[in-house]
């Protein structure tokens, strides 16, 4: 497999947009930003010309893009900033710490329930996780 090449992004450069492939970026007047004639998408430039940064998103997160000269790749973010480690914690003290707590103190038709609140309140983060990269 071939190491990726990354490209400075250049504002006299023509790039077509990261999000929908279809639009063109042009650079907009006075700034060091870049628009999508397509969507209506502001970029930005970030780290020195390398990485393109959507400027208004609904995401928990920045999305960011690096350029190899024909295609945008995704800069992901990193482990603090995403909702994995929020996730594995949250089971990690249902498991650990709750469920045997919880199995502990029940009895009868309680284990049942607490069981089943248990897998619910692991289901959560795993949806959430779910949500947050499933573009």
């Amino acid at each position: 497999m071939q190491s990726e090449n990354i490209e400075k992004i250049e504002f006299n450069g023509e790039y077509p947009c990261p999000c929908t492939r279809k639009g063109r970026l042009t650079p907009i007047t006075l700034t060091e930003a870049f628009g999508c004639d397509r969507c209506q998408q502001i970029f930005v430039v970030e780290d020195n010309g390398y990485v393109l940064e959507q400027l208004s998103t609904t995401y928990p997160y920045k999305r960011a893009w690096r350029w190899t000269g024909s295609v945008w790749h995704v800069v992901h973010p990193k482990l603090g900033e995403s909702y994995l480690p929020m996730a594995l914690g949250i089971i990690v003290v249902l498991v650990l710490f709750w469920l045997p707590f919880a199995l502990l103190q029940s009895t009868g038709t309680s284990i049942i329930a607490s069981a089943i609140v248990a897998i619910i309140l692991a289901i959560v983060p795993a949806v959430m996780v779910w949500l947050t990269y499933r573009r």
